[in-house]
């Protein structure tokens, strides 16, 4: 079993712990650190988490296997070098930071001290999801063609004037580092990866914060096209739709983190006219976040250096930076 800190406890790090704690034969977390350790000290406790003084404190001990960073985007890479250079497995919450130089760098690090590195893109751990990467494989959907999606929700209200979250450095381009990568994951992780894309990005629901509403068109190297859109200052909805030459299929509801239902739609080229309602296919209940952790811990033990194989966690950071460039003036950027 891997014996893992957790950095940063606010609700999406005690959220990690929680889908684990207990219940897990491959990962446990032993011990903490946070910049809110007042506030923390009742789940710590509830938890048998022992919490330390800092970070520097975490990676001195010899009893820690791994750390996993729950911590603003900006700290990610430097944190990772630091974990790779004291010999821990590192697993950090999305994105792997906010340049392709710094993530390029902490990849390295990770390699060159053979260390584990695993990023929180928990939508590959959908069913849901890898049934659709199976359907394209397949050919089943026939050849991709395009890919949209958004995923939105009331982020810009849900925290105070101050916090992090509304740091313009911390969120650029609005609600994409919180959500909208993991979008992004999803379509390289069904597309490979992207050529080009053109965005806008803008504040328009509050006079303080980061930019609420946020949209781009992307091409892939595979020659498909897509469409993603981010709003922060909204109710919450996600969804997501592949076209294919055979048919579509669609994943989307209100709960991202729970399992998904995915309606499918074929032509039926012998009945062109023919307007066949789509099929919703279910699939069994998953902990996303738990299926992501014991991955994490399992490529650990098994000594793998990446935990997700390709160099998506990288792409997509430099798609990031192509979609902020973009953002200024409207221009096509390309992807490199």
């Amino acid at each position: 079993m891997i014996r893992a800190a957790i950095i940063g406890l606010g609700t999406w790090g005690q959220h990690l712990v929680a889908s684990v704690q207990g219940k897990s034969d491959a990962i446990r977390f032993v011990a903490g650190a946070t910049r809110t350790r007042a506030r923390a000290a009742e789940f710590a406790n509830k938890h048998g988490i022992a919490m330390l003084d800092s970070y520097e404190r975490v990676l001195a001990d010899s009893a820690i296997d791994a750390v996993v960073l729950a911590t603003p985007h900006s700290q990610h890479s430097a944190q990772i070098i630091a974990a790779a250079r004291a010999g821990k497995h590192v697993f950090t919450e999305k994105p792997l930071g906010l340049n392709r130089q710094d993530t390029t760098a902490a990849v390295r690090v990770c390699q060159e001290h053979k260390v584990t590195l695993a990023v929180g893109y928990n939508w590959r751990f959908q069913p849901a999801l890898q049934e659709l990467k199976r359907m394209l494989g397949e050919g089943r959907l026939g050849k991709l063609l395009h890919i949209e999606g958004n995923f939105c929700g009331p982020s810009a209200y849900r925290f105070p004037r101050g916090h992090w979250r509304h740091d313009r450095d911390e969120v650029p381009a609005g609600g994409m580092t919180g959500r909208g990568v993991h979008v992004v994951d999803a379509m390289l992780h069904l597309g490979g990866h992207m050529e080009s894309v053109v965005a806008q990005s803008f504040r328009l629901a509050q006079d303080f914060g980061a930019d609420d509403t946020t949209s781009m068109l992307f091409r892939f190297k595979g020659g498909a096209t897509g469409y993603l859109g981010t709003v922060i200052a909204t109710a919450e909805t996600w969804r997501m739709q592949v076209f294919g030459a055979n048919g579509w299929a669609e994943v989307g509801d209100v709960e991202h983190l729970t399992t998904w239902r995915m309606k499918v739609c074929f032509v039926d080229r012998d009945n062109i006219a023919v307007k066949h309602p789509p099929r919703v296919l279910e699939f069994p209940p998953t902990s996303t976040e738990r299926a992501e952790l014991e991955h994490f811990a399992r490529a650990a033990k098994a000594g793998k250096p990446l935990a997700v194989p390709g160099g998506d966690e990288v792409h997509n950071v430099a798609v990031l930076e192509a979609i902020l460039r973009s953002a200024q003036d409207g221009s096509r950027q390309r992807i490199s």
